[in-house]
């Protein structure tokens, strides 16, 4: 063996010490897919008439490679390969400008991945039972999870540990009782090699309690005896914000329902109308909060009637504040929300 190469295993995305006076190599195992691949660095620190790297990936397919340099050179040979991870065996032959020349022992593992996606739907938010439930598409190591409540304090801050549950498992996640509400739940997940993705929840909302408007029948104006209603409900709808508003963007939302007087397309119509214009009523009031609303007509009952009853518990307006779409407990479908 020529005296200025010494054998070399690669061991996965560690740095390797200087083990020649002419060449050196590193390893950048891991990357993500679409942003870059696998890397066998060669420095070139003495002079040599060229190099030529030979492996075998553990899938069966050969490498060749050839490259060269002046001594302060570095050479990056990117691996194409697959996603997954892969091993890597065969060796790094070198020419010098005597004609001698001498090999490398190549032995590592690389890892080609894509993104990693964190998926938590709404049914798996259990503020109540303060849990959470969420699955990776990639082994799990942990979460760093931080809960924080509605009056700035924290319920946890800290990171929580898996064992390497295998894609797709349902991962569950639980944190103390608080004082108040839980405004924001921030999630950074790591999988088994150290790839992570996060998102922040915000499952918190507010119902504005308030006194219902009196509309005249069939009409979406709000009547002049009635707007003093409206700007009560408007004080505690900006106390609201005051309060909360230091801890995330909020948006109020404004719905509206009637009774079943009528036909259910024109009570549905009906009601999305009294909804914009309450909402109009609270911007003219000098709201700069993004308002939507939508209307839901005869279709969610406070109390259930009949049809062709006038009911005026069913003739009603609620107001939330949410940082995003609220969770409406009784929606007889999916809420289009429309923004004023």
């Amino acid at each position: 063996m020529n005296p200025r190469l010494l054998l070399l295993s690669v061991a996965l995305c560690l740095p390797l010490p200087a083990l020649a006076d002419a060449i050196r190599v590193e390893l950048e195992g891991k990357a993500a897919l679409g942003e870059k691949l696998p890397t066998l660095v060669v420095h070139i620190e003495d002079a040599i008439a060229g190099f030529e790297v030979k492996l075998k990936r553990s899938d069966g397919k050969e490498v060749n490679l050839k490259g060269g340099g002046k001594p302060g050179v570095t050479r990056r040979i990117e691996l194409e390969q697959p996603e997954g991870r892969f091993h890597y065996e065969g060796e790094l032959v070198v020419r010098f400008p005597d004609a001698e020349s001498g090999s490398m022992p190549l032995s590592f593992d690389t890892e080609l991945y894509g993104a990693l996606k964190l998926e938590v739907r709404k049914e798996d938010v259990d503020v109540e039972g303060r849990k959470l439930r969420f699955t990776l598409n990639r082994p799990a190591a942990r979460v760093e999870l931080t809960v924080l409540m509605d009056t700035g304090k924290k319920a946890f801050d800290g990171e929580v540990p898996f064992k390497g549950e295998p894609a797709g498992t349902p991962l569950e996640l639980t944190w103390p009782k608080e004082e108040g509400r839980v405004m924001k739940l921030s999630l950074k997940a790591f999988d088994t090699s150290e790839f992570y993705t996060g998102l922040d929840l915000f499952p918190w909302q507010v119902d504005i309690p308030h006194e219902e408007v009196n509309f005249a029948s069939g009409s979406a104006d709000v009547p002049a005896a009635e707007r003093s209603k409206l700007d009560k409900s408007h004080a505690l709808i900006a106390d609201a914000l005051a309060k909360y508003g230091r801890f995330a963007a909020l948006r109020l939302y404004v719905l509206g329902h009637t009774d079943t007087v009528g036909p259910t397309a024109d009570n549905r119509e009906l009601s999305l109308k009294r909804a914009r214009s309450l909402a109009a009523y609270f911007r003219k009031k000098g709201l700069r909060v993004p308002v939507f609303y939508e209307g839901f007509g005869e279709q969610s009952l406070a109390v259930v009637t009949p049809d062709e009853t006038a009911e005026a518990a069913n003739r009603r307006a609620e107001y939330i504040i949410a940082v995003e779409d609220p969770v409406l407990q009784q929606a007889p479908y999916p809420p289009r929300w429309r923004k004023l």
